[in-house]
Parts: structure tokens; C-alpha cells; sequence
């Protein structure tokens, strides 16, 4: 179903894992897709050529979610180029699995600049430009709402914090008919956190279902919040975590 015909996305964090996963779903939906890279360039080239050769129309542009000029001279660049913008999705995140007394102050800085003032600085640049109707959805984390596990204290605080930036910008857009929703993610198996990685039997043990999620999963839910049938779910917290939080 192309739900988003002539909507043009920009997804944050796309070259890899669920960010590309997102972008790849919205293409498949009807959108124009723009996502931002921070180093992999060929990674995000694959996830553009995998979306044009299905047929869709897609850009990358290199832009660290720390670096605020970067993130704001992304969102010039997408309206520029693919002539507006509907949809962002502030997916690019970032954690340093560690105990947190072992946590230096400079990788505490880098999780908070990527995960929460990247956002801000992102999200308040697309308003600037993006159409009565349009949808901001956050990649949250189902640790922002309860912490299964140690070693993510700056991570889970900082997804608790975008957890509160989506109720509260809800408030101040919904006049415009802009929703606002969060995204949250339970353990999904990406190169970040794979499903045979170290960390993941007690993550896959906290689960109703047994199992990790696919980055899949997770875009079919940022699809839905995307589309036109979401109208009327704005500052929503939507777990998706195979029951972690349950």
C-alpha cells in the first residue's frame, strides 16, 4: 500500500540496522527517503541503491547527529532537494554498554549530544520547514521506561528524556496537525546488539516471546505512525519489545 505517496522522509541514523530498515519500509510505502550517516558512506549508498532499485527515489547525506550545523544543514538539503518535508524520524542513537562508575564524563557527553541534543537540534530544524499534517517519530527504547538490565544507565536516561520531548512537543504542534510518537524498541538484532552477541541471553530472557525482534518489525510500526491512519495518536509511547516490559 503506497500510504506515503509524495511524502518525503528524512530518517537520522539510516545506513544501517533499524534506521535502514525505516527507510527501506517507508520507500516501499510511497515516500521519498533521505537518510544521514556519520562514517559508513558505503553503507548508506547500499541502503539508496537497494531503495532505487525497487523502484523508489532516495539521498544520502553524510551528518553526524552530534554535530548540530550538520544535522541542520541535512534538513536544508533534503527540502532543497526532494522539495519538502513530511516525515522525520529521528532514529540515530548511540550507547556504551558499561558499568555506569566506570562511565568516563566523554562518553556520558557523547550519548547525550547523539541521543537527546541531536534530537532536539534535529527535530527543531524539520519543524522549520515541514507541512501542516506531518509526523515526527522518535526511536526511543523500551529502557526508557524500565531498565531490565545493567550497564545502560546514560542510554536509558536518555531515551527516558526522549520519551518526555515527545509528550511535551506534541503539545505545542498538534495545532498544526504534526503528531508526535515514540518508537520503542525492545532487543532487536542488529550488527549493535545481535541476537548472539554478549548481552543477549538476558535480553532475549526478559521477553514474553522468547526471542529478538527484527529491525523489520520496528518499521512496520514506524510506518503505521507515518501514515495517514495514525491521525489521531500524538504524544504515544508504542513499545515494541516481544513483551520486555510486560
Amino acid at each position: 500500500m503506497n500510504t506515503l505517496t509524495n511524502k518525503v522522509a528524512l530518517v537520522t541514523g539510516g545506513s544501517r540496522g533499524i534506521g535502514a530498515a525505516i527507510a527501506r519500509r517507508l520507500a516501499a510505502d510511497g515516500a521519498s527517503v533521505a537518510i544521514t550517516y556519520a562514517r559508513d558512506a558505503a553503507a548508506a549508498a547500499a541502503v539508496v541503491k537497494a531503495i532505487e532499485l525497487d523502484g523508489g527515489k532516495a539521498l544520502a547525506i553524510q551528518a553526524d547527529a552530534a554535530d548540530v550545523a550538520a544535522v541542520k544543514s541535512a534538513v536544508e538539503k533534503v527540502v532543497a532537494t526532494l522539495g519538502r518535508l513530511d516525515v522525520l524520524v529521528n532514529n540515530a542513537g548511540t550507547a556504551i554498554p558499561k558499568p555506569f562508575e566506570e562511565t568516563t564524563l566523554e562518553e556520558m557527553d557523547r550519548v547525550l549530544d547523539i541521543n537527546v541534543r541531536g534530537v532536539f537540534a534535529t527535530t527543531q530544524a524539520a519543524l522549520k520547514h515541514m507541512n501542516d499534517g506531518g509526523r515526527v517519530i522518535m526511536i526511543g527504547s523500551a529502557v526508557g521506561e524500565r531498565a531490565v538490565a545493567p550497564g545502560l544507565v546514560p542510554y536509558a536516561a536518555t531515551k527516558a528524556a526522549v520519551k518526555m520531548f515527545t509528550q511535551a512537543l506534541s503539545r505545542e504542534v498538534g495545532s498544526r496537525g504534526i503528531t508526535v510518537n515514540n518508537v520503542q524498541p525492545g532487543p532487536i538484532d542488529t550488527d549493535l546488539n545481535p541476537a548472539s552477541g554478549d548481552w543477549a541471553v538476558p535480553q532475549k530472557a526478559a521477553t514474553a516471546l522468547d526471542r529478538y525482534g527484527r529491525a523489520e518489525e520496528i518499521a512496520a510500526a514506524v510506518s503505521f505512525v507515518a501514515g495517514p491512519e495514525s491521525s489521531y495518536i500524538t504524544g504515544a509511547n508504542l513499545t515494541v519489545d516481544g513483551g520486555m516490559n510486560a
